[in-house]
């Protein structure tokens, strides 16, 4: 059952995005490709980690948040956001030192540790972006990772930092950025569908 759970939440992951990615075609989303581009970065990263440190079922949703990420990139290239402002910059620098500070360390919980606090430099942009901007992002796919990542966390048999840091930290994040986006839509009297 828990196996089921896992690839339940990972094959969710894996298509969380498919809203944002109608939307980017739509232009109704307009992706920030700095930390999209991270994020499918650094859930690879994560991915390789919790198959390293035989977590499977955290690997199955890093894997999909990876394919998805990596989904919004391609399309966000055309219909994105591909200009670097100062903060975008300051973001990146932060991502860099903390990638080269992994090297250093040989161990999935470092690299885990790292993945993570890179993640959340990078997630600043989007999480400005959908202050600023809520009618441009794509809430519901935020909603649907905090599924998939529920999924996930139902299904981990043992509990360390390697096997919880990832979904845990993804179901805040993606919970963040939704409550965002429909707090500030609301305020901005803004529908809510897509």
């Amino acid at each position: 059952m828990k196996n089921t759970l896992a690839v339940i939440g990972g094959l969710i992951a894996a298509f969380s995005t498919l809203p944002y990615l109608i939307d980017i075609v739509r232009r109704k989303t307009k992706p920030n490709i700095v930390t999209w581009f991270t994020w499918t970065l650094l859930t690879s990263i994560a991915t390789a980690a919790a198959f390293a440190a035989h977590e499977p079922r955290t690997a199955l949703l890093t894997l999909g948040s990876a394919i998805c990420t990596g989904a919004v990139v391609v399309l966000g290239v055309r219909y994105g956001i591909a200009k670097l402002s100062t903060f975008d910059l300051l973001c990146q620098l932060g991502a860099l030192i903390g990638l080269a500070l992994w090297l250093i360390f040989n161990s999935p919980s470092i690299a885990i540790f790292f993945a993570l606090a890179i993640d959340f430099i990078v997630m600043l942009p989007t999480l400005r972006h959908s202050w600023r901007s809520p009618q441009e992002e794509t809430w519901q796919t935020y909603m649907i990772g905090v599924v998939s990542a529920l999924f996930t966390l139902s299904s981990l048999a043992k509990f360390n930092f390697v096997s919880l840091a990832f979904p845990t930290y993804l179901l805040f994040a993606d919970l963040l950025i939704a409550c965002v986006v429909i707090y500030r839509r609301n305020r901005k009297g803004l529908a809510l569908g897509r």
